[in-house]
């Protein structure tokens, strides 16, 4: 007898059942609408000409973090294009340690700030400051919300969709699970959009019929004391019911494999591990080598680096945000190679670049 094949198994299983099936092609369209290739630029063609001599400072709450990192990249090298000083100030993955480098930042006066991966609440006070002294601020991360944010004081928020990162980060180890996943959520209610995104993958799963084991919130600043042995406790309690984890980013899973290797799970047995955001440089080796990391929904971290010099350079000049939504890209190890995978991070061959430097007249 020959073997099924999964999308023959899947089939099977979707006559029997017919809420089953919608449930399934719903979710394996979602899959395979955003692990294609992004080859067209569908951002901002107009825009004001680059302002001369600007200096802005970074305001990076952990260079550690591997989204935050290539964030940071991107601006550094947008900055260069169109001929910006930047100065970058490490929060170095604490509130203190933000609230200092906040400071340090006001102290400089710059003509604008850039709040790279931490929450406008936080900063909440030193925020004010900077609405106070007239510096413009656009953020990566800052809140849920994407573009303006005039509660937080923030000219745009720039993000991927947070909510369908989430849900398709769900669908896919719905699809992988045959519908039937047992999954382990990872957040931080340190951050609003941690916790919202964190939400929208319980939502979904539990919408397809799946099972979330545990909702666990975690620092992401602690993750690599923490992680190891919450792993070895979550295997010992649900054993074969983890068939997957979904993290809010992909930190989590930086620290995970030793804890599954020395039990004895396999580089790409369960619980396969998927993150929602961010597409570090870490995330792709391990998905390219099968090792404890299947999937990550990766945000073009450069492309928003570029972006958000771009929207600093409108915020200058007293024209409106861009409007622009940047693209996701669901990474797996059938296509890691493409779309920039080749340098471990999502750098889609849209002409994102070019584009910029034309509008910035550059």
């Amino acid at each position: 007898m020959k073997r099924r094949t999964f999308l023959g198994a899947l089939m099977a299983s979707a006559a029997a059942f017919p809420a089953f099936a919608d449930a399934m092609a719903d979710a394996m369209a979602m899959v395979k609408k955003y692990a294609g290739k992004v080859e067209s630029w569908d951002g901002p063609t107009t825009g004001p000409a680059a302002a001369k001599g600007k200096t802005i400072v970074v305001l990076a709450a952990d260079m550690k973090n591997g989204g935050i990192l290539g964030v940071t990249n991107g601006v550094q090298e947008a900055a260069k294009k169109i001929g910006w000083t930047v100065r970058v100030l490490d929060g170095a993955g604490s509130v203190s340690g933000r609230a200092a480098a906040f400071g340090q930042a006001l102290a400089l006066k710059p003509d604008g700030i850039i709040i790279n991966g931490f929450d406008a609440v936080e900063q909440k006070a030193a925020m004010a400051q900077a609405h106070d002294a007239k510096i413009p601020m656009v953020s990566w991360h800052a809140s849920p919300k994407i573009g303006p944010d005039a509660d937080a004081g923030v000219f745009a928020n720039v993000s991927t969709d947070p909510m369908l990162v989430s849900q398709v980060a769900a669908d896919w180890a719905y699809v992988d699970a045959k519908g039937k996943p047992g999954v382990v959520i990872f957040t931080d209610s340190t951050y609003a959009i941690a916790i919202a995104k964190a939400d929208r993958m319980k939502k979904e799963i539990e919408a397809l019929g799946g099972t979330v084991l545990e909702y666990v919130d975690t620092p992401i600043a602690d993750t690599s004391n923490r992680m190891p042995t919450l792993t070895t406790a979550l295997l010992q309690k649900y054993g074969a019911k983890w068939t997957h984890s979904l993290a809010i980013n992909d930190i989590y899973f930086d620290f995970m494999g030793p804890a599954l290797a020395a039990a004895g799970v396999p580089g790409d047995g369960a619980p396969k591990a998927v993150a929602a955001g961010d597409g570090s440089e870490s995330a792709y080796q391990r998905i390219r080598a099968g090792q404890y990391q299947s999937v990550t929904v990766a945000e073009p971290l450069n492309l928003q680096g570029w972006q958000l010099v771009d929207e600093l350079n409108r915020a200058v000049q007293g024209q409106p945000w861009s409007g622009y939504v940047s693209p996701l890209h669901v990474v797996t190890k059938e296509n890691v190679a493409f779309d920039g995978g080749e340098k471990n991070l999502f750098d889609p061959g849209n002409g994102y670049r070019e584009a910029y430097a034309k509008i910035w007249g550059v």
